[in-house]
């Protein structure tokens, strides 16, 4: 019991001596000199969180100083070094807007990029951020084209055009696998426009050849379930797909496949031909018989 006591006594004693420490006096201080050195200092040393408090205290007092450039600076990269990457993104793209001409004004610009590409989501995930993390990179790139970051800064845009692509992949398999659910007609069509705008995005991609056997397969699919008088132009644009793969594919993995559906969108196009001129034969017919009726003749009343 007697052990126990002491125990808890140190801590008060321990406690109370830290609160008492140098850093709590100064976060106590209405001196801003002695808060700015002390937010360098700990700055300095790594204490970016010690720095951040601090700093809040003197930028008010110090704002249009000399002095506020580089605590702006140290502000900013803080947050950075704290992983604190939306706020430090931020406060970079401030300093740069007040201090253009600042020696340290390029690498403010590249941090703000940076620090919004550090909070980038994953390909899965919406992409708004990558959007806007993009549009900083470019804006940097623009600016400083002579930068020792500007190589880091592209590999960052090729790295987010990535995930660009990736989520967009995603999103034409989710349709593709969608289409034999409840209303396959609606994603049947979402599959056919999802594909071509990823080839048109995407020219590069590894996908594209892919997604092009897949839009044959796809738009047969889509025809075969459509109305009858739509059936012969979507099993015409069927085929214009399947020769339009051969076209850019001639060594395909896939060719075997698309040979199998394309036959089959020929076969059927050749049985709704049939159908077809039987349906305008007796369209013809009734409209003969039609013809042939006599009017009734007028009774005249006396």
């Amino acid at each position: 019991m007697k052990m126990r006591v002491q125990s808890i006594l140190l801590l008060i004693i321990i406690l109370a001596a830290s609160s008492c420490g140098p850093f709590n006096k100064l976060e106590k201080s209405t001196n801003w000199e002695e808060l700015y050195a002390g937010a360098n200092k700990y700055y300095q040393e790594g204490e970016y969180n010690k720095a951040i408090i601090l700093y809040d205290k003197v930028l008010p007092v110090i704002r249009g100083s000399e002095k506020a450039e580089l605590a702006d600076y140290n502000y900013a990269n803080c947050h950075f070094k704290t992983k604190r990457y939306i706020e430090a993104a931020g406060y970079f793209s401030n300093f740069y807007r007040t201090y253009n001409r600042s020696p340290l004004a390029e690498e403010a610009l590249f941090m703000n990029a940076y620090s919004l590409y550090l909070d980038a989501p994953d390909a899965n995930l919406d992409q708004q951020s990558s959007r806007e993390a993009v549009a900083a990179i470019q804006q940097f790139v623009t600016k400083f084209p002579a930068s020792a970051s500007y190589e880091r800064a592209m590999e960052m845009l090729v790295d987010l055009q990535g995930r660009f692509e990736q989520k967009a992949y995603m999103e034409s398999s989710m349709y593709y696998r969608l289409k034999d659910g409840l209303y396959p007609g609606d994603f049947y069509r979402a599959c056919i426009i999802n594909f071509q705008n990823f080839t048109k995005d995407y020219p590069e991609s590894e996908h594209n050849e892919e997604l092009a056997y897949k839009l044959v397969e796809v738009s047969t699919g889509y025809a075969e379930n459509s109305a009858f008088l739509k059936k012969e132009e979507r099993l015409k644009d069927a085929l214009g797909f399947a020769t339009t793969f051969y076209r850019k594919y001639p060594t395909s993995p896939y060719t075997g496949k698309v040979k199998e559906i394309e036959e089959q969108a020929k076969e059927e196009l050749a049985s709704h031909a049939v159908l077809q001129k039987e349906y305008a034969e007796r369209l013809a017919e009734q409209k003969a018989k039609a013809l042939e009726v006599k009017p009734l003749e007028k009774v005249e009343i006396k």
